[in-house]
């Protein structure tokens, strides 16, 4: 599995940018990657994003930085050599439509992966309800609130750091599906978590 998290200037892949990816190749946890880059020219960028991401408008528009087709490149050249490049994560979807976009983008017609994804919403979902607990509804939108931060506290794992970072979401992710489905600890960042129903 290649689990994976984008930081983005909003959240349409054909409209906004994204400006940093972080991976982990989960058969081999200590295989990261964490890249930042330039948001194209010309994407829309929200207030909102960058409050959730924690970047400025001018570090996202600094062209010193690699450009967002050098970044999906990298990230492309990570997966090279996995045995399982599924990519995986929380609402991984959005992540996998934004870097399909960018490596359109950029014109890279060589995309290897697949649309089969692994999501932690659908794992979590499944492990709570077979442990006969209800997943958390948000009442008035009467759909999932189970997000990843929602995922962490089940797992016995601390809320995701904000600002979000790439990298760190790929991590809380990788460590989140480690325990979900195998009872395991993953990272040693998340040792001294406990799995809850483990106990």
């Amino acid at each position: 599995m290649l689990v994976t998290d984008c930081e983005m200037t909003g959240l349409e892949p054909t409209l906004h940018s994204i400006v940093s990816v972080g991976a982990v190749d989960f058969d081999h946890p200590e295989r990261q990657l964490y890249e930042e880059c330039c948001a194209w020219d010309g994407a829309s960028i929200e207030d909102e994003a960058l409050a959730v991401n924690g970047f400025t408008r001018e570090q996202i528009t600094d062209t010193s930085k690699q450009t967002e087709g050098e970044l999906v490149h990298k990230f492309i050249s990570f997966a090279e050599g996995m045995t399982d490049t599924t990519i995986a994560g929380q609402n991984v979807f959005t992540d996998l439509y934004f870097l399909q976009a960018a490596a359109k983008r950029a014109g890279h017609t060589a995309w290897p992966f697949a649309h089969r994804i692994i999501d932690i919403h659908s794992l979590a979902w499944e492990h709570m309800v077979k442990r006969g607990l209800t997943p958390p509804l948000d009442p008035e939108k009467r759909h999932s609130k189970l997000n990843l931060d929602a995922a962490l506290t089940y797992c016995g794992i601390p809320e995701e750091p904000k600002p979000h970072n790439a990298l760190t979401g790929a991590k809380c992710s990788a460590e989140v599906i480690s325990r979900l489905l195998y009872d395991k600890k993953l990272l040693p960042e998340f040792e001294q978590f406990d799995i809850p129903w483990l106990k």
